[in-house]
């Protein structure tokens, strides 16, 4: 019985750092709170993180397109999450990549510290392009999950989160009047002809 519980408790004190990866619409945030929840059943203690330019739904709770939600804290830098995290055992982080590059480091040093650290974020922006600590982040994760949607155009699997409207910002939060899912083919076609329209206006 001893050693169960010395196991359980090294187990629970081993620290580890898992990616929730994908597209808009994917479920990330969905996955997050799930492992969130799992862990504060198991009596763990839980601390929750977001960037503050996040508010689309909650100022103060991380919430998914499925209106399923948890209670966070809102910060403007990595650091805090460090400053934040003591006594905990695991530490949730939304929306990471809004956040900076130091994320990564951050990320390390919890771990380090024996902390279960569970990350969720986009890992490319509109452009198709790696987003923010997102691909450093995967890079030293124990566990990195690809969670897909379901592209708007043909029903296949989605890892592209196509913009609808016209901005060039990076950081542009949305939802789905703003975004929508594409699988590689349909976004390659859809960008190929926002291309060609965009050269025929010019030539006009």
């Amino acid at each position: 019985m001893l050693l169960a519980e010395n196991n359980n408790f090294e187990i629970r004190h081993q620290g580890r750092i898992e990616v929730i990866c994908g597209s808009m619409f994917s479920g990330k945030t969905e996955e997050l709170i799930r492992r969130l929840r799992r862990a504060k059943f198991a009596r763990q203690r839980v601390e929750i993180f977001k960037p503050t330019i996040d508010t689309r739904y909650s100022e103060e709770n991380v919430v998914s397109h499925d209106q399923h939600s948890i209670v966070c804290t809102p910060v403007d830098t990595a650091e805090s999450i460090l400053l934040l995290s003591s006594d905990v055992d695991v530490v949730g982080i939304d929306e990471a990549q809004f956040f900076d590059e130091n994320l990564t480091e951050v990320c390390n040093k919890l771990a380090n510290n024996g902390i279960r650290v569970i990350i969720a974020g986009l890992d490319m922006d509109y452009l198709g392009n790696p987003f923010g600590p997102m691909p450093a982040l995967c890079s030293i994760a124990e566990e990195v999950t690809k969670v897909h949607a379901i592209c708007m155009e043909c029903g296949s699997l989605a890892q592209y989160s196509h913009r609808l409207v016209q901005s060039d910002r990076q950081v542009l939060l949305g939802e789905k009047n703003e975004y929508v899912p594409l699988c590689r083919a349909c976004y390659k076609r859809v960008m190929n002809k926002l291309t060609n329209e965009s050269k025929t206006g010019l030539m006009h």
